[in-house]
């Protein structure tokens, strides 16, 4: 669990003097729930809108969940990966807007797709160890209203003209201007160490592990299948708050078929052999969203519901230069995580893998079935084996849902937490790659 067996800190750790730091006892982290806004295709109906205005919006609506209007919690964890200068204290300014007093700590963290997944474990190591009592975990990004820049030598330019102190020293850098610094350069989506984007490495994992285009495209028709019936059910009613023009995320295709699927062509290779396309990766999609964690003594004083419990977190990252698939660090810090547990992948109600491309999911469970991988890259006697597709991404996937990166986990972690309080009992795995080879995983129990 978090705060004892392969975390942090061991009992044999306290007994040494490392309660000055985490107390004297470990507990429990609660989940108490987690609200969102609607994630929206990029370019559309948040094209106005900022990340601070997102997450404010999803932070205040989760303080009127819970009635936390002027609480001190212990800490507020949140981020962005498209995020612009100004947004120096991104999260903290947004705690100042949500009806927390303003004496709530908050801290900004960047770690891909895995961000508010990563606030979720780091807020929960806090509490377990007895730091905070309470904390949110949150994420939020745009691709609508993105930082744009100019070229590195109009930015050179500029800061020596800024570095003068005469007027002949700021005008003389300006001899060396030219027309073309008036181009912008819009964020990119490539791997700085391979040029890759991140569509164009999910090919190359495809072909490693020869994942078909109709494999692709089920799991995708899937992904809007189950996410059209979640609303039509219900089930998001009190995850998801209006925000803007929106009250639904906007990507889902509830009339989408495998027919339609199948006459998109491929979005990263068109040399014939392409099979990752608009219709089975992931949009660019703005959004935010939220999720409130705390000790059971802080809940249980609140008349606070409890979800389900945040028990394991675990990271890996891969060579993916030279050695591995760029989005297969899943598969790595899976297997650790278990090990942790001592469970097997298949002791598990729930799996919630997020579905950055349909081909990488397939890639990674594919991995875990394979002796060879299992043997030679995890160093494990038997393959880990496959899990039952049936609970995997109950509700819908990222493909339908959308995916603001830095947004996703917390989407996750409470989509999970729900659904193991409506069973009653139970276990949920995460699963989410990021970009740079990285991949955050964790375990929800009730």
């Amino acid at each position: 669990m978090l705060g004892q067996q392969g975390r942090l800190f061991s009992h044999s750790d306290i007994a040494r003097g490392v309660s000055m730091l985490v107390g004297s006892s470990f507990r429990r982290v609660a989940i108490v729930g987690g609200v969102r806004i609607p994630f929206a295709r990029s370019m559309g109906a948040y094209a106005e809108a900022t990340n601070q205005q997102m997450l404010t919006a999803t932070l205040k609506a989760l303080v009127d969940r819970y009635q936390l209007k002027g609480e001190t919690l212990g800490d507020v964890g949140g981020g962005a990966v498209m995020k612009h200068s100004r947004d120096i204290s991104l999260t903290r300014e947004s705690v100042l807007d949500s009806g927390l007093a303003a004496e709530t700590p908050a801290f900004d963290l960047q770690r891909a797709c895995g961000t508010s997944l990563d606030t979720a474990i780091l807020i929960g190591l806090k509490i377990a160890s007895g730091m905070i009592d309470s904390g949110i975990a949150a994420g939020v990004d745009t691709a609508s209203d993105v930082p744009i820049v100019y070229p590195e030598a109009y930015r050179k330019l500029l800061l020596r003209s800024a570095r003068g102190r005469s007027l002949g020293e700021r005008l003389s850098p300006w001899s060396g201007w030219r027309p073309g610094f008036l181009k912008p350069s819009l964020p990119g989506v490539q791997e700085p160490r391979t040029g890759l984007s991140m569509g164009e490495s999910c090919e190359l994992m495809a072909k490693t592990w020869q994942i078909s285009r109709e494999d692709q495209d089920q799991l995708a028709y899937e992904s809007h299948r189950k996410a059209a019936a979640a609303y039509a059910e219900g089930f998001f009613s009190d995850l998801v708050v209006p925000f803007g023009s929106l009250e639904r995320d906007n990507n889902i295709r509830p009339d989408t078929t495998l027919e339609k699927l199948a006459k998109l062509k491929p979005a990263f290779d068109r040399s014939g052999k392409g099979t990752l396309t608009a219709g089975n990766s992931t949009p660019m999609t703005d959004g935010a969203a939220s999720v409130l964690l705390c000790s059971e003594d802080w809940a249980k004083a609140r008349n606070l519901p409890v979800l389900a419990h945040l028990t394991y977190g675990k990271y890996a990252a891969v060579d993916f230069v030279a050695k591995e698939g760029l989005l297969m660090a899943p598969a790595y810090a899976v297997p650790r995580m278990l090990a942790d547990a001592r469970l097997k992948l298949q002791d598990f109600d729930f799996y919630e893998i997020h579905e950055a491309f349909e081909a990488q999911v397939l890639c990674t469970l594919k991995a875990w079935q394979s002796p060879e991988f299992c043997r030679d890259r995890l160093g494990l006697s038997e393959p880990l084996g496959a899990i039952d597709r049936s609970k995997l991404n109950v509700k819908g996937g990222s493909v339908a849902i959308g995916h603001p990166f830095a947004a996703t986990g917390a989407r996750i972690v409470a989509t999970l937490a729900k659904l193991l309080a409506q069973r009653g009992n139970g276990r949920g795995l995460i699963s989410i790659c990021t970009a740079a080879g990285m991949g955050v995983t964790a375990i929800l129990e009730r």
